[in-house]
């Protein structure tokens, strides 16, 4: 009869997910997972099969936090630019908190690392960045019937999703008003 496992999968997901986050992909060794996660080899490899189907679960576990919280904060009280600015600068906020180490968005970073090369890593990362486009296109698309924003709702959700991605990958060099500019020039935009 085999043994109940002694530890939570999910927290072993979050801990995996912040290792893959700080180091990448392919500079994230079996080591640095172990140590991440506190689990013997044995038990990561017996649960998740191997270093690339523990990663695409990670993948699958931060859209999960990562895609929530934006339909959270877009479903809270306000205007759709009221709104969007405050999705954005959570962005900002996150960039430049600095126990996150400018560490950008783990989907932005598993695109440029294994997108178009892994098709499993880049189908994870289309379905999430389609979530988050999604939840800004019902926004626009509500705010567009009531006559809040005039343009197509589709191409803002994707404008939007484009300058938010696009905030993660400066917030990695870039400083508060530079971030600040990008966000504000997207409200403007909308």
């Amino acid at each position: 009869m085999p043994r109940p496992k002694g530890f939570d999968p999910t927290e072993v997901l979050d801990a995996a997910v912040g290792t893959f986050w700080r180091k990448g992909y392919a500079a994230t060794s079996a080591q640095d997972l172990v140590d991440g996660t506190g689990l013997g080899r044995g038990s990561l490899y017996n649960t998740f099969s191997g270093k690339q189907q523990l990663f695409s679960q990670a993948l699958r576990r931060y859209e999960e936090t990562s895609a929530t919280r934006v339909e959270e904060m877009l479903a809270a009280p306000g205007t759709i630019r009221a709104r969007i600015r405050r999705v954005l600068m959570d962005v900002v906020d996150d960039e430049l908190d600095s126990s996150a180490a400018h560490r950008g968005c783990l989907a932005v970073n598993a695109a440029l690392e294994l997108g178009g090369i892994d098709d499993e890593v880049t189908a994870r990362v289309r379905h999430n960045f389609e979530r988050v486009e999604n939840a800004f296109h019902a926004e626009f698309a509500a705010a567009w019937e009531q006559g809040e924003i005039g343009g197509d709702p589709r191409s803002l959700a994707r404008f939007t999703l484009a300058a938010m991605y696009g905030l993660r990958v400066l917030g990695k060099t870039a400083d508060r008003q530079a971030l600040t500019q990008v966000v504000e020039t997207t409200i403007q935009a909308l």
